[in-house]
């Protein structure tokens, strides 16, 4: 509060008159408002990123549990190249070698994507029978899952659109389509999925009776799982994009399939600590609602981009793999149906190899 004073004023030639006078308060400066609601703007802004960021990287302390490995159900996505001409048999006894002593089962081999009514030309994937019975005889015991997927009209009028019944009822087609082709399974990608889509849990449902009529497993891409509560709302609310999934809705899409492999990975933290502390809580957000018989999966990044969303300096395997064991170990250390996928066969290094082998397959 600004101090009063009391002034002596000279009232004339006489020499006794006398007032008092109160000075006026000082008022700040529109400058100093500005700078002021500036800070005060800094503080709620840069406060809850500060905490979370305090929180993910206490995520990430401490040890993961003994036996905190393979499980021998990873999985890794191939590129389009495996079914459409480019790859040959020198190629599948290459792949085969990667693949030996390593803890992956499934493959999953783009032969997409669908078009936007739902439909799969034939043309897409020519080399598929060739693909499947060459790794077959190359490494037994792999599967070979068709990736399907597509652009969704959530976010823009061009895509698939999952509310119209027809074009639900084309992917169930074309679904059969692939596994009249000779595939070992159906791994579909989706997006963007917006969290509580009552459309596609209907649509696994149909997919699910046809792959268990046909003795495969029905194996989905899932988004992450909102790190905040109801963050998914938010996002949606300022961006148009909610990119996360509440944790109820990733449990209800995981209850309806075989498999499902979170794509932890673009997570636009800035530090391999950060990312390996999201991944650590990702990995327990999503067992505490997959059911054990279902496959968990945890994404690995096997690519390299330098962009907003993904800082390929913080999300590196080795971050990603001490993440998911972390997560593992605190949750369900046990949990037998589990694993991790890599995205992706074409962008991958040695060293993603190498990281992959040494910290979670041996």
């Amino acid at each position: 509060m600004s101090e009063v004073r009391d002034i002596q004023v000279d009232g004339g030639g006489d020499g006794d008159g006398e007032a008092e006078k109160e000075a006026p308060t000082p008022r700040p400066t529109r400058r100093r408002w500005i700078r002021g609601g500036l800070i005060a703007l800094a503080l709620v802004v840069l406060l809850p990123l500060l905490t979370v960021a305090v929180a993910l990287r206490l995520n990430y302390a401490g040890d993961p549990a003994d036996g905190t490995r393979t499980r021998g159900k990873d999985a890794i996505w191939l590129g389009h190249a495996w079914v459409d001409g480019r790859k040959t048999d020198a190629d599948v006894s290459a792949l085969a070698r990667r693949l030996r002593d390593t803890g992956i089962r499934d493959l999953y081999v783009h032969v997409g994507p669908l078009e936007h009514d739902g439909t799969l030309p034939g043309s897409a994937y020519p080399r598929a029978r060739w693909l499947i019975g060459a790794v077959h005889k190359a490494a037994p015991g792999i599967r070979v899952q068709a990736w399907l997927g597509d652009k969704l009209a959530t976010e823009s009028p061009d895509g698939l659109r999952l509310t119209e019944k027809d074009t639900r009822a084309a992917v169930v087609r074309s679904t059969r389509q692939i596994l009249d082709a000779g595939f070992d399974g159906a791994h579909f990608d989706l997006e963007p999925l917006h969290s509580g889509d009552k459309d596609y849990l209907d649509l696994l449902d149909a997919l699910h009776r046809l792959t268990r009529a046909h003795g495969v497993p029905l194996s989905v891409a899932a988004h992450q799982i909102d790190p905040l509560p109801a963050l998914h709302s938010v996002a949606g609310t300022l961006t148009g994009h909610p990119k996360w999934w509440s944790q109820a809705y990733f449990g209800q899409v995981a209850r309806r399939v075989d498999q499902i492999a979170v794509m932890s990975y673009d997570t636009a933290t800035p530090l391999e600590s950060l990312y390996g502390g999201y991944v650590a809580q990702q990995t327990s957000l999503a067992l505490e609602v997959t059911p054990d018989s279902t496959d968990l999966l945890m994404g690995l990044p096997f690519y390299r981009e330098d962009n907003f969303a993904h800082w390929s300096f913080a999300e590196t395997v080795p971050a990603a793999v001490r993440g998911v064991r972390l997560g593992l170990s605190r949750t369900d250390a046990d949990r037998a149906n589990f694993g991790v996928a890599l995205y992706v066969d074409f962008a991958a290094t040695e060293a993603d190899w190498t990281a992959y082998e040494k910290d979670w397959v041996r």
